[in-house]
Parts: structure tokens; C-alpha cells; sequence
């Protein structure tokens, strides 16, 4: 049973949430507990690139971004993952820095000071060498880097699809058992 942290940060990309929060669902009884944390301006994409709000219909646990008193605050609640899907590079930097001004990066500090597993899902792009100096911090610091960049060797049929082809792979990265569409197999 896991303990999971969700981050939903400001960038466009909410279809990526959205698959990651269906997949998650599914997958409940791999989970204890999964907490969601979700930035102003993600629930706003969300809004605006889903044009629902239906964030608030799944069954887990949302926080505030300000509260730092909820349990994956500190290391002695043994949240073992936090997800960052989509990660703006704004927050990409803030957590490269070390500047927990949020709960998303309070969070996120905790997961790496613990030596436990941070995944942050960029979807912006082109990079910036300031971008890439950022990404190569997390990932000496042992979090890692999934950009949300579709496969299509499966053959997706719509954009949902498109999307699940990173979140399948977020959820490798995570280590779920999650069943998915693998190459040559």
C-alpha cells in the first residue's frame, strides 16, 4: 500500500492530471492514501482547457497550497511518492532552489530530503539553459525528470490516449502495477 503525494502545477497540460487522476482510481488498491495538492492557476487551466471542475469529483484528499500542517509536510508521515503532473518551470525552480513557499514545494522538499521518489512532469517547452540547469539540480538531488512527451507507437486515437502514453509512464516511474501498452510485447 502507498502513500501518494499529487501535485498539480500551473503550466497547461491539464489532461495530464486528468489521466493521472482516472488512472489513480483504478489503481486504489495499490494506494493508502493519495493527497492532491492543485496551484491557483492549475485549477484555472483546468477550467479552461477541460472547461469543467471536475478535479473536485475525484476520491482523494485535496489540501490547500498554504497549509502547511497536513502530513506530508514532515518526513515522519512516510509518503513514499509525490507526482508533480504538469510542473510549470517556475515551480521546477522554486524546488531546484530549495524555496518551499507552498505546500507543493514544502512537499516536494520533504520527498527529496527523505531520499524518497519526486517525478515532475514539465510540459513546457523549448527548454532554456536556465530550464535544463534546473532539471539537471532535481535530478543530482535524486528526483526525476518525465517531460510530458507523448509515444505514438501505440497508436493513440484521441488526446486522452496521447496523454495516458506519459501518464503509463509516470505510474512505471512510481511503481505501479499498472497495465499498459509496452513495446514489442
Amino acid at each position: 500500500m502507498r502513500k501518494l503525494v499529487i501535485a498539480v502545477g500551473g503550466s497547461s497540460g491539464s489532461i495530464y492530471a486528468k489521466v493521472l487522476f482516472d488512472k489513480m482510481v483504478t489503481l486504489s488498491a495499490q494506494t493508502e492514501k493519495v493527497g492532491v495538492i492543485m496551484s491557483d492557476n492549475a485549477k484555472l487551466n483546468w477550467e479552461i482547457e477541460l472547461e469543467n471542475k471536475d478535479y473536485t469529483q475525484f476520491p482523494f484528499d485535496y489540501y490547500d497550497k498554504n497549509d502547511f500542517f497536513v502530513p506530508f509536510a514532515s518526513g515522519s508521515a512516510k509518503y513514499d511518492t509525490m507526482i508533480i503532473c504538469p510542473c510549470s518551470m517556475g515551480l521546477l525552480a522554486r524546488i531546484a532552489q530549495g524555496v518551499s513557499n507552498d505546500l507543493i514545494t514544502r512537499a516536494a522538499d520533504v520527498i527529496l530530503k527523505e531520499r524518497r521518489r519526486l517525478i515532475l512532469v514539465p510540459r513546457e517547452m523549448p527548454y532554456s539553459l536556465i530550464h535544463l540547469n534546473n532539471m539537471k539540480i532535481i535530478t543530482e538531488a535524486g528526483g526525476i525528470i518525465c517531460p510530458a512527451s507523448p509515444s505514438f507507437y501505440s497508436k493513440p486515437k484521441n488526446i486522452e490516449e496521447a496523454a495516458a502514453t506519459v501518464v503509463d509512464r509516470i505510474l512505471d516511474l512510481a511503481g505501479f502495477d499498472n497495465p499498459s501498452f509496452r513495446w514489442k510485447e
